[in-house]
């Protein structure tokens, strides 16, 4: 067995991925889950774009902090990158009570202005800010393994070691304000009124953001970290409606986006950062395909299944007619198709070359063709339309009337059993 292992290439593989590689893995993995946590809260909220916001707005912070003598990825930094998040919220809410801007707008501003401020600061700063401003960009993954610390006699990348705290944190603080967090994050009128500190909870929530966004620095940069604080979020909550179950498979999303992201990157030679915000916008991609409810292929699958219910209920409602008046239907290509289809279904039966309906289909029939009918009669008494207008409107209808609806029109026109064409509604068997 161990043979047969090593010759499969798995123990060639990580001898050739080595620490380094791993230790760079490990930290875009925390990284990751760290912006998959608090990404899927902003998501849930529709507070994305103030995510995008305090990502790029904490820059000044980080670089003030550098300057002040904090070391990067240190607490100093961490408090730094704080306080310039808070003020990023506080500007753009300045910006949209006090001067009358849109909400939107403000937040595009104070972004912009923050984030510009932080570049300045760097560029002119120069050699006293040990920050590159392609690092602050892009993230400096690669080189996360070389900036080490002991840590109980093992070289541990600072970076993960940051990362890995504050992921820690996240998960603490949302374990301990879970339900207010839901109850903000649905109803935050209802939340308010049940006494619970909204204001809070929410400041909370920028806190974290601002720290998983220092963390999400050292891998993918600040333009990058967008990608990881909304698209694994947004991939998840296409695929489930449980806030809970959306925080897990964001994280797992985001983990599977840093790992394969940073793989790919080293197979082709390219950016890490930019590798992994491709593979979570194509899992967002294949979340929009195969989303249960109104994903591509399920509203695919649907259209196909009403359309061909359409078709074969058209066709027993035809039948029923022509039963009806005596007469023959002719059949086309895809009608003879529909036909054995009900064949198979059991609702029609074919007699020397002529199909007919069974007990079971004539049934069916009659529902569409008094759904039909019911409704042309409706519209001939509410609407003010010629006879021979009645018709198309109650073929598009008859295939969506149910039991109840049928019941209620039934008693609004008294029972009538002649519709505006003169043909008896079939009454509905119980």
């Amino acid at each position: 067995m161990i043979t047969l292992i090593a010759d499969s290439g798995v123990t060639q593989w990580f001898e050739r991925v080595g620490p380094l590689h791993g230790w760079a893995i490990a930290t875009a993995v925390v990284v990751s889950a760290c912006c998959a946590v608090v990404g899927t809260l902003l998501v849930v909220r529709r507070m994305s774009l103030l995510g995008d916001a305090i990502s790029h707005a904490v820059l000044p912070g980080l670089v003030v902090a550098v300057l002040l003598g904090a070391q990067p990825g240190g607490l100093g930094v961490l408090l730094g990158a704080t306080v310039a998040a808070m003020s990023t919220v506080w500007f753009t809410q300045f910006l949209f009570r006090q001067a009358g801007l849109w909400e939107d707008a403000s937040v595009g501003v104070a972004f912009t202005t923050l984030f510009a401020a932080g570049v300045l600061l760097v560029t002119v700063s120069g050699s006293r800010v040990d920050l590159d401003p392609g690092c602050v960009l892009y993230g400096i993954l690669e080189l996360v393994p070389f900036d080490t610390m002991d840590l109980y006699g093992w070289d541990v990348p600072r970076a993960f070691v940051s990362a890995l705290s504050v992921l820690m944190l996240l998960v603490c603080g949302l374990w301990c304000t879970w339900r207010w967090q839901i109850f903000t994050a649905f109803d935050t009128d209802a939340a308010k009124a049940a006494g619970i500190p909204v204001g809070g909870v929410t400041l909370g929530l920028l806190i974290g953001v601002s720290l998983a966004t220092v963390t999400g620095f050292v891998a993918v940069g600040a333009i990058l970290v967008v990608a990881m604080l909304v698209v694994p979020a947004a991939a998840a909550e296409r695929l489930v409606h449980r806030l809970h179950h959306a925080i897990w498979l964001a994280v797992l999303l985001a983990v599977v986006g840093a790992v394969g992201g940073y793989l790919l990157a080293w197979r082709f030679g390219t950016s890490a950062a930019g590798m992994m915000a491709v593979v979570l916008g194509v899992e967002y991609i294949a979340a929009i395909l195969i989303a249960p409810d109104d994903g591509v292929v399920a509203q695919f699958i649907s259209k196909v299944f009403y359309l061909w219910r359409v078709q074969c209920e058209d066709r027993l409602a035809s039948l029923w007619r022509a039963e009806e008046a005596k007469q023959f239907v002719q059949e086309g290509s895809f009608a003879g198709f529909v036909n054995r289809w009900l064949c198979v279904s059991g609702q029609l039966r074919k007699e020397r070359n002529v199909f007919v309906l069974t007990p079971q289909g004539r049934v069916h029939a009659e529902l569409i063709v008094r759904s039909h009918r019911l409704w042309e009669t409706w519209l001939g008494k509410h609407v003010d339309l010629p006879v021979d207008h009645l018709h198309p409107p109650a073929e598009w209808i008859e295939h969506h009337l149910g039991e109840q609806v049928r019941k209620r029109i039934e008693d609004e026109l008294g029972n009538k059993d002649i519709d505006p064409h003169g043909s008896t509604i079939p009454r509905e068997k119980r």
